[in-house]
């Protein structure tokens, strides 16, 4: 019973975040309107920079498979170009809607990344890009991102990194929504986990991955927020317990 009651406030919880989400990019598509032929252009430069750091690692061929778990509204995928390449997203169809030009540029499934709907080793290049605290299951969409990548494939991957004072904080608000105590904190809500550095890095260490690539902004986030002149009660706090650095891994699947 227990066991059951967990698995569906986890459930309801992941929901929660995705409602949130729609809603955030819901209010960006409105106050864009007309206008999306800059996100276009930022999204191929940026997606385009990324790139050519794969490229200097292994050539990307054009008849390579590229992913994208967790394209969401504006992913790298609708930028890579010149592959056949897909993007996975719980909301592919809303976002689609939502802005046409930039979803256009690549073909899109609807589908949750703890669950993808293709074979073992199906993709040369498999991208996750700052999404997977956002889903119900953060560490199965791991799993699924290895799972999918065929031997000797490369494998680009990024999420936000915190103190692990925000992970606490992290499951309290869960804990208490759960219980009936309906406060929701934006950050709490819109994520369900808030990951350490130890913490992500411990995951991947047990991964069949030859890592080519492990690299994190937390020093540089930390400076950032200490010399920080502004005394709202924010940055004070994140003077003492950073947040928002920024994690890396490009990884090459062992055979």
């Amino acid at each position: 019973m227990q066991s059951g009651w967990f698995e569906r406030k986890r459930h309801e919880r992941g929901q929660r975040a995705l409602e949130r989400q729609l809603e955030y990019q819901t209010q960006k598509a409105a106050g864009i309107a007309g206008q999306q032929d800059e996100l276009v252009r930022a999204n191929f430069v940026r997606a385009q920079a990324i790139r050519q750091r794969l490229e200097k690692i292994r050539p990307i061929r054009k008849t390579d498979k590229v992913i994208e778990v967790g394209s969401g509204a504006h992913g790298l995928i609708f930028g890579f170009a010149g592959n056949i390449g897909v993007g996975i997203d719980p909301l592919a169809v809303e976002y689609k809607r939502l802005f046409p030009k930039l979803q256009g540029k690549a073909f899109t499934v609807s589908a949750i990344g703890e669950e993808l709907p293709f074979d073992d080793g199906s993709f040369d290049v498999v991208l996750s890009d700052n999404v997977i605290d956002h889903a119900e299951k953060p560490l199965k969409i791991v799993d699924e991102l290895v799972r999918v990548l065929k031997p000797g494939g490369l494998l680009y991957f990024t999420v936000n990194v915190h103190h692990p004072i925000y992970e606490i904080a992290s499951r309290a608000h869960g804990a208490w929504n759960a219980l009936g105590l309906k406060f929701e904190l934006s950050p709490f809500a819109d994520h369900t986990v808030h990951f350490s550095e130890n913490w992500i890095v411990e995951v991947f260490d047990k991964l069949p991955l030859e890592i080519v690539s492990q690299t994190s902004t937390v020093e540089e986030t930390r400076k950032a927020y200490r010399n920080s002149k502004s005394l709202d009660p924010d940055t004070l706090l994140k003077k003492l317990f950073f947040k928002n650095a920024v994690f890396e891994v490009v990884a090459f699947k062992k055979p």
